[in-house]
């Protein structure tokens, strides 16, 4: 299954959400939760894409057999209709280059490829690992450069040097590195996606074209809308946009940020469940926080006790 963007600059849309992995309250994987959340994004919320199998989707805790299990069930679900993007990316070159593979069987649109994290590798050994990777399978490639995540950071130098590769087309950038970020927009044909919701708009100002979010999740619509607000000169009204949405996109980070995305779509009736080990549940205090940062961005979220019903996975 191969889809592409009726814009070349957008290789993926404008709007794409890093999905959470809904699970049942015993911690199984719920791949018909994951199936209607994607389908709710799309054709009720408008994304133009999702990440699965991200960091927000629990990769790390789930097996390479539950990662192939809920990208297929995404992809059945909404594959027709939106770019479904896999993430691969692991601190094992060999272990991401059969991820990948995997992804491409399963039909997967792209791939999600973060900086190898914990190893500390050097550039060179990035060059090599993201080459690897891109060289194993046909899919775009959508790299993800997150130092407060991996330790290492993709050097704009780097950044510059896999962009020639005809399949390296996209960059999370969660960095806000402004400056580095200008000269890769400025040297290459990348793509720049944001990868931290509260630095849309200032990325959008650099040559960026979209964003990868979590907030999204709820705030989709209003996301989208600031961006196109942007891109169609209304600086104001996408400054409005953005100040509005910010104890949102501040308040699904006050912890882990997966831990408040659950618990947000939980009050929200949607289909999350727990989270795994050794992420904890969200606090009451924590709770009542994202209920009231999703207010002040003009979102009312039901009570929990109230929603855990509709969903037996949620975690009470």
């Amino acid at each position: 299954m191969t889809r592409t963007s009726s814009d070349p600059r957008r290789p993926f849309g404008r709007l794409i959400t890093a999905m959470v992995t809904p699970f049942r309250a015993d911690g199984s994987l719920d791949a018909d939760g994951a199936a209607a959340l994607a389908t709710w994004l799309v054709d009720k919320q408008g994304h133009d894409g999702l990440v699965i199998n991200g960091t927000t989707g629990e990769s790390a805790t789930t097996t390479d057999t539950e990662k192939d299990a809920v990208l297929r069930a995404v992809l059945e679900a909404v594959g027709d209709r939106a770019f479904v993007i896999a993430g691969v990316g692991t601190n094992d070159t060999r272990h991401s280059v059969e991820l990948a593979r995997a992804a491409e069987k399963a039909g997967a649109h792209g791939a999600l490829v973060v900086t190898p994290y914990y190893n500390k590798p050097p550039q060179a050994g990035l060059v090599h690992h993201f080459t690897e990777i891109a060289d194993a399978t046909g899919l775009p490639v959508m790299l993800y450069d997150i130092p407060g995540r991996s330790v290492v950071e993709i050097a704009t130098e780097t950044l510059v040097r896999v962009a020639e590769h005809p399949r390296i087309v996209a960059l999370k950038d969660a960095k806000a590195d402004f400056e580095g970020t200008a000269w890769v927009t400025q040297r290459t044909d990348l793509a720049i996606y944001s990868g931290d919701d509260k630095i849309t708009l200032p990325l959008l100002a650099i040559g960026a074209v979209g964003v990868v979010g979590v907030p999204t999740h709820l705030f989709g619509p209003q996301t989208k809308q600031m961006i196109e607000a942007y891109e169609a000169g209304d600086v104001a009204g996408a400054l409005a946009l953005h100040h509005k949405l910010l104890p949102a996109y501040c308040g699904f980070f006050r912890t882990q940020g997966v831990i408040m995305t659950k618990a947000a779509l939980r009050l929200a009736g949607k289909p999350a469940g727990p989270v795994r080990p050794p992420l904890c549940s969200a606090t009451p205090a924590e709770i009542a926080r994202i209920r009231e940062d999703c207010a002040a961005s003009g979102l009312t979220l039901g009570d929990a006790d109230q929603m855990a019903h509709l969903h037996p996975g949620a975690d009470r």
